[in-house]
Parts: C-alpha cells; sequence; structure tokens
C-alpha cells in the first residue's frame, strides 16, 4: 500500500522534537586478537568475581526487555530474526565463538587454537568433557554434522553464504575436525564462529529439526525452558556447562517488550538491561538507569532496482545520494545517534577506509548529475520498512528528493513485504530505503561485505547489479582479500569500497548508534551492544 505524504509543514522545522512530533514518535517520551586462545572472560574471575572484587548471587534471575518478537524458531543453521540469534549467543556455542559486546574470538568448544595444515586444510581439536543440555557428550560426529548440514542445500541456510571456501568437513579421529577448503581463506579460524554445533541425534531428519527449532538444545551456559512469541523467553543456568563464561545467574527471562514507552517503564523495576532505547528518552532514562549508546556497523542504506531505467545510470544513483541531507536527517530524526557514512564500514571497524567517493550534502551537483544523465522530471516510489528509528526518517528523505525536482512517493509496508515478490524480490520497487546489519554474525570485512556483495539474493534478486562489469571487479577483489593477510586485505576491501561508494546500488547512508540501559546497581559485568539485541555472557546479578 503506497503511503504518500504531500503536506509537511514542519518537516523544514529545525527543531528536532517539533519533527518527532509530527512523525508520532514524541509519545514514546511519556513514559579478532592477536591469538584466539589468549581471549578470555572479560571483567570477570575464575571464580566468577567482578574485577571490581564484586561477587554475583547466583540464585538470582536476570530480566531484560526485548525489542522485537519472535520472528523465527530458534534452530541455529535457519534463525535469522535478530531476538533468536541473540539467545542463540546464550544456548549454543562454535567451535570458536565472538564475544557479542566485544566482537573478538575465544575458544568454545575448541580445546585449542585452529590449526593451519596447509593453505587449504586445518584442523580443530574439540574440547573434552563438554556435553549438550541433554546431558548427551558432544562429539567429533557432532560438530562434522553441524557444518555438513549448514552447507547442504536443502537446508536452505543463510549460514551457507558465509562458507563459500568450505570444500569438505570430516571427522580425522574422536578428537578432532578436518576441514578441506576449495581456497585458502586467511580468516578461517574466525569465519567458522558462525556455525554453532547442534546434537546430530536431535536434528538429522526433517520432523526432529522442527522439533528442535520449537526446543533447542545446546552446550551454552544457559538451557532454553520456553518462549512466546509475543511475550518472553525463558532460560535456566545449565550446570554442566565447560566453558569461559559459565552462568552467573540461576535463571535468566527475556520480556519481549515491541513498544519503546513500555519497555523503558519497565527499567529497574520490572528488567535490569533494555535494548533499543528511543532516541527521546534517552536523557530521560538516565536518571534511574546507566544509558551508554555504542557505535555500530548498524547502516541506512539506499538500494536501487539497477534493471530499471532511470535507476541503471550510475548518476542518477548518486544524485539521489547527494540530494540527501544526511546530518540534517540524523540530528533531526535520530537526535544526532548515528555518523553519516564515509565508507561502508563504520569509522572505528578494522577495515574502515574512507571511500574515494564522498556525498556530502550537494543539491547543485544533484540536480547536475541527472541533468547529465538526461532525466527530468523524474518520479519514484521509495520503499521503506516500517520501523520506529526509520518511520520519522522517510519525510526528510521525501523532501529532500522532492527540493532537486524529484517527485516522490513514500512507500512504507511491512519488512516482510519489502523483501517479497510484490516488491524487492519481485523487481516491483524503485529505491529500497532500509536498514541492515550483517554484523550480527560476525565482524570481519569480507564477512560484511559478502553479504550484499557476494553472488546471490541481494545483488542478483533484489539490486539485480550481478550484470554490471563492475560487479566481477568486486568478485575478483573479494576473492583475493580472502586469501590475503589482514594488511592486503584490508587493502583490497578499501578497493571494493571504492566500487561500491561509486557505483552506489546498495550504499550506506549512515552508521546508526544503538542505546542501551542498564541498572548498575543490579548488574555486574554488564556491557551494551555494537548489534541488536543483550548479552547476559558473563553478567551476573548482584
Amino acid at each position: 500500500m503506497k503511503n504518500p505524504i504531500t503536506n509537511l509543514p514542519l518537516v523544514s522545522d529545525s527543531s528536532r522534537r517539533s519533527f518527532l512530533k509530527l512523525s508520532g514518535v514524541l509519545g514514546t517520551a511519556a513514559a579478532i586478537s592477536a591469538s584466539i586462545a589468549a581471549c578470555s572472560p572479560a571483567s570477570q574471575t575464575s571464580s566468577g568475581t567482578s574485577s571490581s572484587g564484586a561477587s554475583a548471587d547466583p540464585t538470582k534471575e536476570l530480566v531484560a526487555g526485548i525489542s522485537f518478537a519472535l520472528s523465527t524458531g530458534f534452530d541455529p543453521g535457519t534463525a535469522s530474526g535478530a531476538t533468536p540469534v541473540a539467545a542463540n549467543n546464550h544456548i549454543f556455542e562454535g567451535l570458536v565463538d565472538l564475544h557479542p559486546a566485544t566482537r573478538k574470538p575465544y575458544l568454545a568448544l575448541a580445546a585449542s587454537e585452529p590449526k593451519k595444515v596447509s593453505d587449504t586444510s586445518w584442523e580443530v581439536e574439540l574440547k573434552q568433557g563438554a556435553t549438550f543440555h541433554d546431558g548427551s557428550p558432544v562429539t567429533v560426529d557432532d560438530a562434522v554434522w553441524s557444518f555438513k548440514r549448514i552447507l547442504d542445500p536443502a537446508l536452505k541456510s543463510l549460514f551457507a553464504g558465509f562458507l563459500p571456501f568450505v570444500k569438505d568437513v570430516a571427522k580425522k579421529d574422536d578428537k578432532t575436525v578436518a576441514f578441506t577448503l576449495k581456497t585458502p581463506f586467511a580468516e578461517f579460524a574466525q569465519r567458522i564462529a558462525v556455525v554453532k554445533i547442534v546434537p546430530k541425534a536431535l536434528t538429522d531428519s526433517p520432523a526432529k529439526a522442527k522439533a528442535f527449532d520449537a526446543k533447542p538444545v545446546g552446550s551454552g551456559p544457559y538451557k532454553f525452558v520456553s518462549a512466546t512469541a509475543s511475550d518472553k523467553i525463558v532460560f535456566a543456568k545449565f550446570d554442566g556447562y565447560k566453558g569461559q563464561y559459565p552462568a552467573r545467574a540461576n535463571s535468566m527471562t527475556w520480556l519481549l517488550i515491541s513498544d519503546g514507552t513500555a519497555r523503558v517503564n519497565s527499567i529497574p523495576s520490572r528488567t535490569q538491561a533494555v535494548e533499543d532505547v528511543p532516541y527521546l528518552d534517552v536523557d530521560s532514562l538516565k536518571s534511574r538507569a546507566t544509558v551508554q549508546a555504542v557505535q555500530s556497523f548498524g547502516q541506512l542504506f539506499l538500494m536501487f532496482n539497477c534493471a530499471k531505467a532511470p535507476f541503471s545510470d550510475k548518476r542518477v544513483r548518486q544524485a539521489l545520494h547527494y540530494a540527501l541531507d544526511t546530518e540534517s536527517i540524523i540530528k533531526k530524526a535520530l537526535l544526532g545517534n548515528a555518523k553519516a557514512a564515509t565508507s561502508y564500514f563504520q569509522e572505528g571497524h578494522p577495515d574502515y577506509t574512507k571511500a574515494s567517493t564522498q556525498y556530502t550534502y550537494d543539491p547543485g551537483k544533484a540536480k547536475q548529475l541527472l541533468q547529465e544523465a538526461g532525466v527530468s522530471n523524474l518520479s519514484l516510489r521509495v520503499t521503506s520498512t516500517q520501523n520506529s528509528w526509520i518511520d520519522p526518517i522517510m519525510p526528510l528523505v521525501k523532501e529532500n528528493w522532492d527540493a532537486v525536482g524529484v517527485t516522490t512517493t513514500l512507500d512504507i509496508v511491512p519488512s516482510s513485504t519489502v523483501y517479497s515478490n510484490q516488491r524487492a524480490d519481485g523487481g516491483d520497487y524503485d529505491v529500497v530505503c532500509a536498514s541492515g546489519d550483517p554484523s550480527v554474525f560476525g565482524n570481519d570485512g569480507d564477512l560484511l561485505l559478502s553479504w550484499f556483495y557476494r553472488p546471490g539474493t541481494w545483488m542478483k534478486t533484489r539490486a539485480r547489479w550481478d550484470g554490471a562489469p563492475e560487479f566481477g571487479q568486486v568478485q575478483t577483489l573479494l576473492d583475493q582479500a580472502a586469501r590475503s593477510d589482514a594488511a592486503k586485505a584490508k587493502d583490497l576491501h578499501a578497493q571494493v569500497v571504492d566500487i561500491i561508494a561509486e557505483q552506489a546500488p546498495l550504499y550506506s547512508v549512515f552508521h546508526r548508534q544503538l542505546p542501551t540501559a542498564w541498572d548498575e546497581k543490579q548488574l555486574l559485568d554488564f556491557q551494551p551492544l555494537p548489534t541488536t539485541g543483550v548479552s547476559f555472557i558473563g553478567v551476573g546479578h548482584k
């Protein structure tokens, strides 16, 4: 359903709060390291005591306020929703895991660092004595099965796209998993963190997998107890956990509170931590909780239908980027809680380099590019997801584009509709303005670039840019980077960023900051995340 906005009397108002009133948002205010093996629990000693000397009370319950309802089940081979992915960080382990807050890798079910046997052969020794929540031992067979099922096209796992370099996974002996690669891959030791180890006995048939999706069994510090889609997820401490981050509380409950006002009002009386604090509530909430906005990769992007004129012309795509007054949008709609994109990566990311093309606000250049492309009287439909922080942005996008002579219609629909045959996946769109954050799956440059720009859904089915010669150049550079050391890979990734910034089939507008609130009077060693969700890994209750 189209939602054109034609009269926006307050959009040009310099007052951020006046604009947010118009958008209907104000109501919420009322209410990898050098050695993987060297990574150890941050701020927590082996006795479970905080580095500050305080001890956690193991009899207490940890309670969080989560902004997203359950959109998928919990099977870590297929779960892609923000909430189940965050929950699975507590339920399951990989051979190697990434700490949710620091994004640094640490040994989970691996006994030692992955061993490089040759450029295309790696081995991982499994930690002995680990068990699943049902008491069964974690075996090499389980580890091999977990990788093979991800790579099996029948599962249709999105995680297979993160492992294109893996040729085979096999059991070397009762302690060792052997990996054979198609090509050398420098980030192997970190990338295998995308696969969580599941019990083969509970997932080796469609019927078993369906039951497992609803009631998962892992080897992580917390056991799954129950879940209700729009209500809560309940966890219990797993006493048999053998890893670095044992549960420091007896139980944990995540209240699924989609309403921002209700979520903010829940702390500290009902919850000890809440994610996704509405920007308008940050200052007022500081009187009763600690609030911190962490810079994330999470981006707002523009994606164009590159198979459809005039968006097949890069000058038109560039013009619409130059027409956006991004700093004003950030100030008015996000109260300053974002940074305008100067690269595909956010500033501070290990692979960050400033792109050769910078989309500073320049309406004159936007008009010039449209003229050079032979485009006049352009009318377009910009499709966007219904989202509490994106909603106030879209009228500003319309205003900016209308100001350079573009007739803009807003098409605000649920995310499931945006990525459906009626819109992006069917080619029935002009421009998509939406959010994206693959960093929830991993933080290395190859993964973040591959998510959008490797062959597959985004560039073939959606942006439809895979036929461009520059797309082939990107693949060559990504392949070279995957075989290179960190310094060389960063240089090659910089070249990729320069191409996608100039071509802009799908490119960042800004990277936002994620406000999280927690009660320091109740929690020990809590850290806000640079991704959606919360983490109680290594966290205790006073």
